[in-house]
């Protein structure tokens, strides 16, 4: 689809500017439409009444001013303030969501209306069951608390200003690039603290009111293996097997964890694809003169590899040898959470405002998110070093 602003400008008169903005948001949804296939010169012509004249008197040269609403004829410009913000909302979108920010999508997001969660739960009942003989009752069956705690979410955001010159000499591709910077910008931030609780660069797991790290070489759990560097499949089933001694504390059974996903440093992108999309691995015993082979049973696992988790490795200060070395295996999604007050939001600024006045800024639209990256439960992902 490419957009035609006669088109569009015979299809607004024809059906309403609520049908015609409905139209252009679904476009840019559905990526029928870019952001940067738009112009804010040729929607201000096309969806303002008199639109080339209310452009023309943006220009002080005119000899007369203009405001988004003028008083005493009251322009309608709503079609026009709803695009734009959809246009930039779609623009700040992509840049929140970059492919780049892998933490971001491997943790599950949870709405949460609270500033910072005690979240409850139920202690597993050990595996302590009588017979029930015929004829008699069921016997009662009490509950113990569990409960974790998240911390308090915090707010960031920024305004993109639209001003009187970028609509009247059509700088979208300005007004695109710095929606676009703070999409990137918000994003990244979110990544970072993210990340550094998954690398456990920070730690605010606070189960039953105590707190604890995120991992452990000994302690309450064990869930970091040092000199593991994966080189190859018999690294993989080291981590496995450390999913196998972690306990669940109230039952003293094993946690029923099955990984799912690993997480890797660039340098060792292609060895973690080689080791988990391999076909088949060979097996062979010290001193065997014949090699076995089966088919790989580890295809099923999800391989990301992160620079910004690399980055944020070495400002703890580990050496770049040690850093590109470490990587993560398990259920990212039951080990941590992004709790989310709100998602990223994009709102406009009301109409004939001071910054008009005192900036030629028209339009200003401001977009922010509000959260706080979350321990859920430490013991479902196994840090190994090399």
């Amino acid at each position: 689809m490419s957009l035609n602003y006669r088109e569009l400008k015979r299809r607004y008169d024809l059906d309403g500017p609520e049908k015609t903005v409905q139209h252009l948001s679904e476009a840019l949804q559905e990526g029928h439409l870019r952001p940067e296939e738009f112009s804010i010169r040729d929607l201000a012509e096309s969806l303002v009444p008199d639109g080339r004249e209310w452009v023309r008197m943006l220009d002080p040269r005119s000899g007369g001013s203009v405001s988004v609403v003028e008083a005493t004829e009251g322009v309608d410009v709503t079609a026009f303030l709803n695009i734009t913000g959809q246009v930039i909302y779609s623009k700040i979108l992509d840049a929140y969501e970059q492919d780049a920010f892998v933490a971001s999508k491997l943790v599950q997001s949870i709405p949460t209306r609270l500033d910072g969660e005690k979240i409850p739960g139920i202690t597993r009942i050990a595996e302590e069951i009588d017979e029930v003989a015929p004829g008699m009752p069921y016997p009662n069956l009490g509950f113990g608390e569990d409960y974790v705690e998240t911390p308090p979410t915090s707010k960031r955001g920024f305004i993109v200003p639209v001003t009187k010159e970028a609509i009247f000499f059509d700088r979208t591709h300005l007004i695109l690039s710095r929606a676009a910077e703070v999409g990137e910008v918000l994003g990244l931030n979110k990544e970072k603290r993210i990340l550094d609780l998954v690398i456990g660069a920070t730690n605010n797991y606070k189960s039953n009111g105590t707190s604890y790290n995120t991992y452990y070489t000994t302690g309450p759990w064990v869930n970091e293996l040092s000199g593991n560097e994966l080189v190859d499949w018999t690294n993989v089933d080291a981590a496995e097997q450390v999913f196998s001694e972690i306990l669940d504390p109230h039952t003293d059974e094993p946690v029923l964890v099955k990984a799912t996903t690993v997480l890797v440093m660039p340098a060792y992108r292609h060895a973690a694809h080689r080791i988990f999309n391999a076909a088949e691995i060979s097996y062979s015993g010290a001193g065997a003169e014949t090699e076995t082979t089966a088919a790989n049973p580890l295809g099923n696992y999800r391989v990301e590899e992160s620079r910004l988790a690399y980055r944020r490795i070495l400002a703890t200060g580990e050496a770049a040898a040690d850093a590109k070395k470490w990587w993560f295996i398990g259920d990212f999604r039951k080990a941590f959470a992004y709790m989310e007050n709100w998602p990223i939001t994009v709102t406009q600024a009301p109409l004939n405002s001071e910054a008009d006045f005192n900036n030629d800024v028209v339009l200003r639209f401001k977009a922010s998110e509000r959260g706080a990256a979350a321990v859920l439960n430490p013991r479902y992902v196994v840090k190994c070093t090399g």
